[in-house]
């Protein structure tokens, strides 16, 4: 499932040439203008289809706005602070990053900021160029023996962890999602924040900047660190509280910080930069080489394997979207938007509470990127400007459509072994149910009439509901289809329930009208599938 038509990427930061490179080699053409004002930003991106950026650039709403044809925004590093992307989302389009790009760079960046607290080298390197030969002045300190705590224990903290334990140095730490058991098989016993603040004689932070991680370091838990504890903060600007941090080391109770990251960056109170145990570097955790190399490769590949459609790497907001790419999912991602826009035209309407149902095992925890599937096909067509499996839950709250999923692992035969799929709208008879044989998505049931053979959900379809009595209705649509030159690929018609049947057509090409048709019909619709 390639997303379509992604032909043109706006690089607007410094990258490794070799990202160009391999988008050029993927058919892409690339743009490259590091250093853009917003005002030229705003105009160079409205005719891209994807953007990379590194930390300079600051993908706003309204970039996003003036970004027309923009499909994927992609940040060559970890994390994605300098990117809007609740505002991506409601536009649909795709956030994605390299969490891995980076780590290593990072990790090494924190150890030796360790290392430069342990033994003032930084300060003791400017004092020679001064002239001066203060050997007493820098009296350090050994790292074995001393307890780090560390504090996010993703990529980056359980790579600083592993190599300051070859320092002989104690590693504890805390994080909300690794398991105790995973963070002791690499050597870091998790505690309780309240009981790491005593412990510690460093604390280095790797966690991302959220509000439950804003300050994570302040008065209050400086004042429970042990007297003269140095911090690392390597991660993002805003974890270590600036102004509780400046206090601790005019009272002695922190004896040092090393600090690549700032609230405002670069920054422009420069008492804490200027303060003589704090060593200072301008964001330059990513800054190697290699790590350079690494994100611009990884990036680059990543949008090409999106553009071709070979997979979906470092999805940050579409995660529905990465199922889509999976060889299994492709046809059940189609027949859920098929399913969403029959119901949709069948219903005439698109609010209320969507009910999505999955049976079968090989659905268990297929709901969370059908139910986007099936809502992108229920709205497509309206308001919206465009829906995706990026945006599609979230312009479904605003468009006052509930959705709610289940599941039963059972499924009812012949169908236990791959599954069906149902879906309702609440305050409406209409439910559509529907399976997939071999790559094709099939309708089995609408309306509560069941079709005699299973219909195919593809191409161009007409839809109609018409009385089992009604004789003259193929042939109308037999000469309709015959002054269109319009050929008929397939027909499929229902059981029939309180006297009526249900039809579907599968055509060559949509037919111009349906005039002659409609007296002959309960109702009738057409859909591109």
């Amino acid at each position: 499932m390639a997303l379509a038509k992604l032909q043109k990427v706006l690089i607007s930061d410094s990258l490794d040439p070799c990202c160009r490179d391999i988008l050029q080699a993927g058919g892409i053409q690339v743009l490259e203008k590091p250093g853009l004002s917003k005002e030229e930003l705003l105009v160079e991106i409205a005719d891209c289809d994807g953007l990379i950026v590194r930390s300079a650039t600051k993908v706003t709403a309204e970039v996003l706005e003036a970004a027309e044809r923009l499909q994927v925004v992609g940040r060559a590093g970890t994390g994605v602070d300098n990117v809007d992307v609740e505002a991506a989302t409601r536009k649909g389009v795709l956030v994605m990053n390299t969490p891995a790009g980076n780590s290593l760079s990072a990790a090494e960046l924190t150890c030796g900021m360790i290392l430069c607290l342990a033994r003032q080298i930084p300060q003791a390197a400017a004092s020679m160029k001064e002239g001066k030969w203060d050997r007493k002045k820098y009296m350090g300190m050994e790292l074995n023996g001393k307890t780090l705590g560390v504090l996010g224990l993703g990529r980056i903290g359980r790579e600083v962890a592993t190599r300051m334990q070859a320092f002989g140095m104690k590693t504890i730490g805390y994080d909300p999602i690794i398991t105790p058991e995973t963070s002791a098989a690499f050597g870091v016993e998790q505690l309780p924040l309240e009981q790491i603040w005593p412990r510690c004689d460093f604390i280095t932070v790797h966690t991302p900047l959220l509000p439950s991680t804003m300050g994570l370091l302040n008065d209050s838990t400086f004042a429970k660190c042990r007297r003269g504890v140095q911090v690392v903060n390597c991660a993002r600007g805003g974890i270590v509280d600036e102004g509780a941090l400046l206090r601790a080391l005019q009272s002695g109770q922190c004896g040092g910080a090393a600090l690549d990251v700032f609230t405002q960056e670069p920054p422009k109170e420069r008492e804490l930069v200027n303060h003589p145990n704090v060593i200072c570097c301008p964001h330059l955790g990513a800054s190697t080489r290699e790590a350079q190399s690494r994100c611009g490769k990884e990036i680059a590949m990543q949008m090409v394997d999106m553009a071709t459609g070979r997979g979906l790497a470092g999805v940050v907001n579409g995660q529905a979207l990465s199922k889509a790419f999976a060889p299994q999912t492709k046809p059940w991602i189609a027949l859920a938007k098929a399913l969403g826009s029959v119901l949709r035209a069948a219903a005439k309407q698109a609010q209320g509470s969507l009910q999505l149902c999955t049976l079968g095992a090989p659905l268990k925890d297929a709901g969370s990127f059908l139910a986007p599937a099936v809502v992108s096909g229920m709205l497509a067509g309206g308001r919206q400007k465009e829906v995706t499996l990026v945006n599609a839950l979230l312009l479904a709250q605003e468009a006052g459509l509930k959705v709610t999923a289940s599941h039963s692992d059972v499924a009812p035969e012949p169908h236990g072994s791959s599954g069906l799929l149902q879906v309702s709208l609440q305050g409406t008879p209409l439910r559509a149910v529907g399976t997939v044989q071999g790559s094709t998505p099939l309708l089995l049931e609408l309306g509560g009439a069941t079709f005699k053979q299973p219909a195919p959900l593809a191409g161009h379809v007409l839809v109609y509901r018409a009385k089992a009595s009604e004789p003259s209705t193929l042939p109308t649509l037999a000469g309709l289809l015959g002054k269109a030159g319009v050929q008929l690929q397939s027909y499929h018609s229902s059981g029939t329930v309180a006297g009526e049947q249900w039809s579907v057509a599968g055509l060559s090409a949509p037919l111009p009208d349906l005039a002659e048709l409609k007296p002959r019909v309960t109702e009738a619709f057409q859909l591109h599938l």
